[in-house]
């Protein structure tokens, strides 16, 4: 049976008790917050991309061996606009929305002028964000939305233009040790300047935006046409951002509207340009004085980086072509043979030597490490050319143990995708050894699998790996899945008398002591 990807969802919010099968390890104290779309027509209008349905947030909360389900869409500007008109009204990057025929002139203009210079949506349906004690519901505008992470209530509207002037901002943030968060965005023509800024938010108490502050910028390398990026790299010392051939065009998205097309064909792959990896110092801000590229490609994940021996390695998941997002539409959904033709994604590793190449030959490979075959081969002084390792391919969505975030690991939980836009199986990769070790089931279709560390747990794997999982089989109902991380063998799973839905990512909140 195929999923149906069109389907408006159903919201479930008030608390569900899972019928639990096997034994929920005692210490798995916790909620798992999951958001993705759940709505994809209004009245008589639709959406034409999947990432496009408005957001449907749900929980999995873990307590004393039970487990408790609630659901509920998040009621922002963009959900009340378009259920108050019972249409379509507020645009997203996949679906230019416009006015109902009927209306006068004078609407139309307005909504014209506000497609112009666009104010996007608030609809906030990939991820979650923790900043300071709060919890934000996010998507990749300059919009987000505070949310209640016991009751999945929505609450007020953030702007992130009101602590700094970015455009976009990645729903994929880093945090320290110290629950400092790090994100970065896209100031589009700021004082005739187009950058992208890193910034951080100290963990402080409630409103911890406030305290937002500007760590660095880099400029982009063409004024009117920015990278698009999902995520960007950390570790200890530096960031990592990838300044892919992959550029949104601001005039063409200016001229959007009245072109009657929409946001997403403004974005360009040039597979002729090179993909530019900018290495930043975080004490100072600055970038390294070597220029690290490689050739072109789409990046949408980063799975993690660290330091050794003078490198910074980094890890992601790499495509030739922008296939993936194209592969959303609803229209390419429902014939599922046209998802063949998108480029198989594959986990690429990136070796960057740190150290200054004065000495070293032209042509020379600058990597030393012996346990990977990346290289960085001096093109001129200053200027190396970076070559990847593939790890493992037709792989996305990937989490690691996240104490080890930015620094050496050895294990990371993703998604199989090979030729197919929903996952049929997830997967453990030992990157040592490049052992594969997977769940699969019949007619089940997981998300993304979110890795929870046993307490005072001894080893990376040490903890359990969870899942939501739609469950196609007759008479059977979907459920949450929890694996022992080490043996990749399920420990228990909950059923949940709902209708569970795709979703894209999560955030785990541990149950304070």
């Amino acid at each position: 049976m195929a999923y149906d990807y069109a389907k408006n969802r159903e919201e479930r919010p008030d608390p569900v008790k899972a019928d639990i099968k096997g034994n929920l390890p005692s210490w798995l104290q916790g909620t798992l917050l999951r958001n993705g779309p759940g709505i994809f027509s209004v009245g008589d209008t639709t959406y034409n991309h999947w990432f496009d349905g408005m957001a449907l947030m749900h929980s999995f909360t873990f307590k004393d061996g039970e487990v408790i389900y609630r659901s509920r869409y998040l009621r922002g500007d963009t959900y009340k606009d378009n259920m108050a008109a019972k249409r379509i009204v507020v645009s997203e990057m996949g679906t230019m929305a416009y006015p109902d025929p009927s209306k006068n002139v004078i609407s139309r203009v307005i909504t014209f002028l506000n497609h112009t210079v666009p104010d996007f949506t608030d609809n906030c349906g990939n991820n979650f964000i923790r900043y300071g004690k709060d919890y934000y519901a996010t998507s990749e505008t300059n919009y987000i939305r505070k949310v209640d992470p016991v009751t999945l209530e929505t609450q007020d509207k953030v702007d992130y233009m009101k602590y700094l002037a970015v455009n976009l901002v990645t729903s994929h943030p880093h945090y320290d040790k110290d629950g400092t968060a790090y994100n970065m965005g896209t100031s589009i023509a700021e004082k005739g300047k187009t950058k992208y800024t890193l910034f951080k938010v100290p963990d402080t108490a409630a409103g911890a935006l406030k305290n937002l502050e500007v760590i660095c910028t880099v400029p982009c390398r063409s004024l009117l046409s920015p990278s698009y990026y999902h995520s960007f790299g950390m570790t200890d010392n530096y960031f990592i951002f990838i300044e892919q051939p992959f550029k949104l065009d601001i005039l063409k998205m200016a001229t959007a509207y009245m072109r009657g097309v929409n946001w997403a064909s403004c974005l360009k792959f040039c597979p002729e340009e090179n993909t530019l990896i900018h290495l930043i110092d975080r004490k100072t801000g600055k970038e390294v004085g070597i220029k690290y590229y490689t050739e072109a490609m789409i990046v949408y994940h980063h799975v993690n980086a660290f330091e050794e021996d003078g490198h910074v390695i980094f890890d992601v998941i790499a495509y030739e072509d922008p296939s993936l997002y194209n592969m959303f539409y609803l229209n390419v959904l429902k014939e599922q043979s046209k998802t063949s033709a998108m480029s198989v994604p594959k986990c690429k590793r990136f070796a960057l030597p740190v150290q200054t190449d004065k000495g070293i030959d032209v042509g020379d490979d600058m990597v030393k490490l012996q346990y990977t075959t990346a290289s960085a081969v001096k093109e001129k002084e200053g200027k190396l050319l970076c070559q990847p390792e593939v790890l493992c391919d037709g792989v996305e969505l990937p989490r690691i143990n996240y104490d080890f975030n930015g620094k050496k690991y050895r294990f990371v939980y993703m998604t199989c995708v090979a030729m197919s836009a929903v996952a049929t199986k997830i997967m453990k990769l030992d990157i040592e050894t490049k052992e594969r070790t997977e769940w699969r089931e019949e007619n089940c279709w997981p998300s993304e699998p979110v890795f929870i560390p046993r307490p005072n747990g001894e080893g990376e794997d040490d903890g359990v790996v969870l899942t939501t999982v739609i469950n196609s089989n007759p008479g059977e109902s979907g459920f949450i899945l929890v694996l022992d991380a080490k043996s990749f063998k399920e420990v228990a799973r909950a059923y949940v008398n709902a209708e569970l839905h795709m979703d894209m990512h999560g955030y785990f909140i541990p149950m304070e002591n």
